[in-house]
């Protein structure tokens, strides 16, 4: 075992072909690299798995993961961030995170636990659907994001919305956590 979590073996990425660390966590992000392509119907090449992201809080930085970045038409239109447990604690560190993924505001944003899925219009943080289900497919995608003005974000924005990612998935992680990066 490294870290905290269970290593069951190896497994091979959906999305990417690599060999990866069998875990109880990678093994619910396998079921959502799927779901978007079996049933969503995106490409594999329109999807971006285990985004390292830096993010800095003063003179502390890390690198932390978003597990998913859509894209269309060369923009992220989507983050899916996922976590074990209760998916409502994610919401903000998931808006900061989609924030900071581009010079953009990314427009859907997705957390879940593999289990459920609350899916928040990234300009907002309103809760737009609820459910696996609910990720929105491509087609949908491409629909809610036609008339969307890619809005950029300002340094300062950047700045804080860096800190508060920091201050949830880095400070308020598990010591033993080895998917954080601390710099």
């Amino acid at each position: 075992m490294t870290g905290h979590h269970l290593i069951l073996g190896e497994l091979i990425d959906f999305i990417t072909g690599e060999t990866l660390e069998d875990t109880h966590d990678e093994r619910y992000r396998q079921n959502l690299a799927r779901l978007l392509v079996e049933k969503k119907k995106y490409a594999k090449n329109e999807i971006e798995p285990r985004c390292k992201l830096l993010v800095k809080a003063g003179d502390k930085s890390a690198i932390v993961k978003v597990d998913f970045k859509i894209f269309l038409s060369g923009k992220v239109c989507m983050i899916i961030k996922y976590g074990p447990g209760s998916i409502v604690t994610r919401h903000r560190p998931a808006l900061a995170a989609s924030r900071l993924v581009a010079s953009y505001q990314v427009p859907i944003v997705v957390v879940t636990n593999g289990e459920d899925a609350e899916i928040l219009d990234g300009a907002t943080g309103k809760v737009i659907q609820s459910g696996l289900d609910s990720i929105p497919s491509k087609m949908t995608l491409v629909q809610r994001v036609a008339d969307i003005r890619f809005k950029p974000i300002s340094a300062n924005r950047a700045e804080m919305e860096s800190r508060i990612v920091y201050a949830y998935e880095v400070d308020g992680s598990c010591p033993c956590d080895d998917t954080i990066c601390r710099l």
